[in-house]
């Protein structure tokens, strides 16, 4: 059963643990069901007692009450009862037994034990869910429970030491062990029960530190994965302290704060002020790791709520802002952009569509507690993605508990699906930046000596070499398949849109225990934004050791355009350089048209074509590619198959070795052999008609008016914009910088909007002179300050700025 550790918690963990539309209506809902009164025994604390904890955290689990006539339901219950049957019918119930399941031998494997407790969890699961043919089953409890016995008595119990991956001894293993032991606790012997909370006192004392690493902190995901599991052992052993310490791990309180989940980080895991998500200190990591810490912060709001051990941090507003700040940007129509989902591109089960559906159940589940001022708009937000998403429905995806939640929205006529997320978004803190259209949207996918390029490990992600040299996303609402329908075990990994590689073969990452990261040296990677609207990004590409690739590229996105910069592109390697400006999937028997230069080409499979002067190019049903200059590009259709194992050899992610075969259609510049000085210029036109791309290549809206290794730059004259990369001090249309820079300036009546970054990170101060005459400012963040005259000079302090955009208004 090929399941990431991740989606084994978005599964039926800490984000899945989505309550059903009772709990919806909060802890008041708890209350009634426990009959708690004044009247009650010492056993009941706070105005919530520990029984109706234990029954609000079943719930979570089960979803309790639903409409089994729903066609939904019915189907989600079917699920879940066709895979607990598969788990059943394998499960070794022998006296002699030495695993619980064959493929999972032996079971004293870490990887084993723990995939062992999941799918023990899966089939506790349906023996508590009516409907299901193990419901209620008395052979099946009596199962359940010698096949927990067996697991702790053989593999994993207080005497044990950890080897292998640490992770499923004190998150995986603990997790679904305490999952089970709710679940299951009215037929759980007392001795049994205590022997499983021993265990997790042992591997998972509390959240705050890695047990086998006591002087490391815990942060971001793997802190809540923590604090739920610490819950949930407190709730099964009545053990106030235990709960009170799970409450404290999200802020923190034994720490001072500084690895509080409730706070905003300047550095390492955790939320950042401008939206970004990281984990294991250089990963951008939103769309997993992100979303799990959301979820399971809003399992345990939902879990203590109205109890002794409710959180009342106010600080919880971080999470609460994280939805709109760091989520709604990266989530397209349902799907979670594959830029922030780090090496779990490379997991089978765990794609675009699925880690989406855990982050809208991590929302749904926030929602029930959050303010109305919050909650209202975040279902909105919802119901938008839901509704038009219909490539993967949600309800294919959910289990119980997100399916009542999700359904509860989708039903409720008060509430309107709210639109796509526009607006462009630079997360300086992460090396991402994401520009969002009405119909279409665009994800670039940098690195720098901060940010990772690809995170591999564990044997995943074994072909990620070039995922964060600039890969260019395009998401188009009339194609949301296109990284989700088998594209990463299929894909040429050489030819990822919007990178420059050269062609030397590469060898297998990651292929060994424990995950590595791979930063580059350069600084600049990053850009600015102006009006929220338009944006300039920049990345300087220096390649890894074994080539001395080095180039500039630039991109400038506007509202209907992404213009592709690149400059400077040198290797003294022996080998072809190439840039790809689109490696789209056309899915197994896609033939869309292509035209170069008005041209129908062949749509067979296998083609391919040089040609010496391109001025423009279209591709149906994606959108138009125009040329700044006659290019020689090379365009190519194939067939190619592939398995995920090829790129996942995972003990607990790895694919399947079925061949996947998708069409391929690319398009590429061919620099040749060792370059030395070469450049390219493309513009992206998303979703725009063949007719409206040669109108485009003929009229030139967007003039390149630089693109060397001092600056790029571009005018949008009908926008009165400019925008310009400088790459160190220098000049390039009529705007001057002092050094590395990126910069926006629009012209509008007698106003001139500025916006400035310094992506390098590396100075204190940057000036910039402008063009255009100014006497005065309008407004201005408190970093910048104006000389004016015919050509004023913008003093902007970008020191510490973390390369974020400062803005002013001159008049």
């Amino acid at each position: 059963m090929n399941v990431s550790r991740r989606t084994l918690l978005a599964a039926t963990g800490a984000t899945a643990a989505i309550s059903a539309t009772t709990l919806a209506t909060s802890a008041g809902a708890a209350r009634a069901q426990s009959g708690d009164t004044a009247d009650e025994p010492v056993e009941t604390v706070g105005t919530v007692g520990f029984d109706a904890l234990l029954q609000r955290a079943e719930t979570l689990l089960t979803g309790g009450a639903f409409d089994p006539s729903d066609a939904d339901f019915a189907a989600a219950v079917a699920a879940l009862d066709a895979t607990a049957k598969g788990l059943w019918e394998t499960l070794d119930r022998s006296a002699g037994r030495t695993a619980l399941w064959p493929d999972l031998s032996p079971a004293t494997d870490p990887g084993n034990f723990g995939q062992s407790y999941t799918r023990l969890r899966t089939l506790a699961t349906a023996w508590a869910t009516p409907g299901t043919s193990l419901a209620g089953s008395a052979e099946a409890a009596d199962t359940l429970v010698a096949a927990l016995r067996f697991a702790h008595d053989t593999a994993y119990n207080p005497a044990k030491r950890e080897t292998g991956n640490w992770w499923f001894w004190e998150i995986g293993a603990p997790r679904a062990l305490m999952d089970c032991s709710v679940l299951l606790r009215d037929r759980l012997p007392a001795a049994d029960l205590a022997a499983y909370l021993a265990v997790v006192d042992r591997f998972c004392p509390d959240a705050d530190r890695r047990t086998n690493s006591p002087t490391l902190a815990e942060t971001g995901a793997n802190r809540t994965d923590k604090a739920v599991i610490v819950a949930l052992r407190g709730l099964l052993g009545q053990d106030a302290a235990k709960l009170a310490s799970a409450r404290d791990a999200l802020s923190d309180v034994r720490d001072s704060g500084r690895n509080s989940l409730f706070r905003y980080t300047s550095s390492g895991d955790g939320f950042y002020r401008d939206g970004s998500f990281v984990q294991h200190d250089v990963v951008a990591y939103t769309g997993t790791y992100g979303a799990v810490l959301l979820g399971g912060a809003a399992c345990l709001l939902s879990l203590l709520a109205d109890s002794e051990w409710a959180i009342a941090d106010p600080s919880v507003s971080v999470m609460y802002e994280a939805v709109e700040r760091s989520f709604a940007p990266v989530v397209f129509d349902g799907l979670m952009m594959d830029a922030v989902r780090g090496r779990a591109i490379s997991r089978e089960r765990a794609g675009d569509h699925r880690d989406g559906a855990a982050a809208v159940a991590a929302i749904l589940l926030l929602a029930t507690g959050a303010p109305a001022a919050y909650a209202d708009r975040w279902r909105e937000l919802v119901k938008g993605w839901l509704t038009r998403n219909r490539t993967t429905p949600f309800a294919s995806l959910a289990t119980l508990p997100q399916l009542a939640l999700a359904k509860a929205v989708l039903n409720d006529r008060t509430i309107h699906p709210g639109p796509r997320t526009t607006g462009h978004f630079v997360f300086a803190d992460m090396d991402r930046v994401v520009h969002r259209q009405a119909r279409w949207g665009c994800t670039l996918s940098l690195s720098s000596k901060r940010i990772s390029a690809y995170e591999a490990g564990n044997g995943e992600n074994l072909h990620g070499w070039y995922t964060g040299d600039g890969m260019t996303y395009l998401y188009d609402g009339d194609d949301l398949g296109q990284f989700d329908d088998g594209f990463w075990p299929t894909v040429d990994p050489y030819r990822l849109p919007g990178t420059t590689v050269d062609t030397r073969e590469r060898t297998d990452l990651g292929t060994g225990a424990g995950t590595s990261t791979y930063r580059p040296t350069n600084a600049v990677a990053g850009g600015a934004v102006l009006h929220d609207r338009y944006g300039a990004a920049a990345m300087e590409l220096i390649g890894p050791a074994g080539t001395s690739l080095r180039t500039k590229k630039s991109w400038f996105l506007l509202d209907n355009a992404v213009i592709a910069l690149g400059a400077g592109i040198s290797s003294g390697d022996g080998r072809t350089v190439e840039t790809i400006v689109e490696n789209r999937n056309l899915g197994r028997n896609g033939t869309q048209r292509l035209l170069v230069d008005g041209v129908r080409q062949p749509a067979q499979q296998g083609w391919t074509q040089k040609f010496g002067h391109a001025r423009w190019a279209h591709v149906d049903g994606v959108g138009g590619y125009v040329f700044a200059d006659p290019t020689d590009l090379r365009a190519l259709r194939e067939e190619r198959t592939g398995t995920w194992r090829a790129i996942n050899t995972g003990a607990d992610t790895g694919g399947s070795t079925d061949p996947v075969t998708r069409r391929y259609l690319t398009l590429w510049v061919d620099h040749g052999v060792s370059p030395a000085g070469a450049g390219y210029s493309y513009v992206l036109l998303p979703g725009a008609s063949a007719a409206a791309t040669a109108v485009w290549s003929h009229s030139r809206p967007v003039r390149i008016v630089a693109n060397d290794t001092t600056a790029q730059a571009v005018e949008a004259r009908r926008q009165g914009l400019t925008a310009v990369n400088f790459w160190g001090a220098g000049t390039a249309a009529g705007i001057t910088a002092s050094g590395p820079a990126s910069v926006l300036v629009q012209r509008r009546g007698r106003e001139l909007n500025v916006a400035v970054a310094d992506p390098s990170r590396t100075l204190t101060s940057l000036t910039v002179e402008l063009p255009f005459p100014a006497d005065r400012v309008v407004a201005a963040d408190d970093t910048v300050s104006l000389a004016p005259g015919r050509h004023p000079v913008l003093t902007v302090a970008v020191g510490g700025s973390r390369g974020h955009t400062h803005t002013a208004t001159l008049s």
